[in-house]
């Protein structure tokens, strides 16, 4: 049985077994990840291990055939013995100034539907009126910075109550957050987890599982309550592509589409 990577530092791991773990992961082959990144089969072998050293460059080059994050991109090259290749520009830095206020103009543009930025954690960077609308009526310690989408949806002060298939959205977000705490191993991935599947599940949050005759939706929606009436919303999630840096690798954007006509109808009477 392969030993779990996160459970030894780095350090003292190497980068052999840490790239062994990403490609049972991704179940490659040591001759099919040489034939993507032009290398041998004997070659891989020998780095994972650790009998040769890689150079950085076959690190990186590993890396993006393994699809490896960004971040830990970097904690590969570190236990390889080499400097780390991406920044981690803090979102507040200058240097972001352009990113932040596109992002800010994105989902602006986006109302009167719902849209904000999260961070790896699922903090709130960025939200426009639609989000504030959805939050009317929650309790203000629940809106003090920082904001987390997912504390938000599931705490039952928070959107829990007001979601009318909230044990299958519950359901889908908890199965979502499991996988990218398994992708990333991040402690505060994995300390969010903890805390929202902890949640008790307020009365009425519909069955466990979707209804037995399908829904008239192309996906899974959430349906929400506002004003004495039901809004059902479709989500989508947008990253940037080949992000070179840390924070921006790890923002995404969520979008909340109008599932029906009935909800578009009503967000865009609201934005009159």
């Amino acid at each position: 049985m392969t030993a779990d990577a996160s459970s030894v530092p780095a350090a003292c791991r190497g980068v052999g077994p840490l790239l062994r773990a990403w490609r049972e992961r991704r179940r490659v082959s040591q001759l099919e990840l040489a034939s993507r990144a032009g290398s041998s089969a004997r070659h891989i072998s020998f780095v994972e291990t650790g009998r040769s050293r890689p150079s950085a460059e076959l690190v990186l080059r590993l890396a993006e055939h393994l699809d490896v994050p960004v971040r830990e991109r970097n904690a590969l090259l570190l236990a390889a013995g080499y400097a780390p290749h991406y920044p981690e520009t803090p979102l507040d830095d200058p240097a972001l100034d352009t990113l932040r206020a596109g992002l800010e103009r994105l989902i602006r543009g986006y109302e009167p539907y719902p849209a904000l930025v999260v961070d790896a954690a699922y903090d709130v960077v960025a939200a426009n009126r639609g989000v504030t609308m959805l939050l009317d009526g929650v309790p203000e310690r629940l809106l003090a910075p920082p904001l987390n989408a997912l504390r938000l949806t599931l705490h039952p002060e928070g959107l829990a109550p007001r979601i009318r298939n909230l044990r299958v959205w519950r359901g889908h977000l908890l199965a979502r957050l499991e996988r990218q705490t398994a992708l990333h191993r991040s402690p505060r991935l994995r300390a969010l987890y903890d805390e929202v599947a902890a949640y008790p599940v307020p009365e009425g949050g519909g069955p466990e599982a979707g209804p037995e005759e399908p829904e008239p939706f192309p996906a899974l929606p959430m349906q929400v309550e506002h004003a004495g009436r039901t809004l059902s919303f479709l989500s989508s999630i947008s990253t940037f592509n080949t992000p070179m840096d840390v924070t921006v690798a790890e923002l995404a954007v969520e979008t909340l589409l109008p599932a029906d006509p009935a909800t578009a109808e009503y967000l865009q009477g609201r934005a009159l």
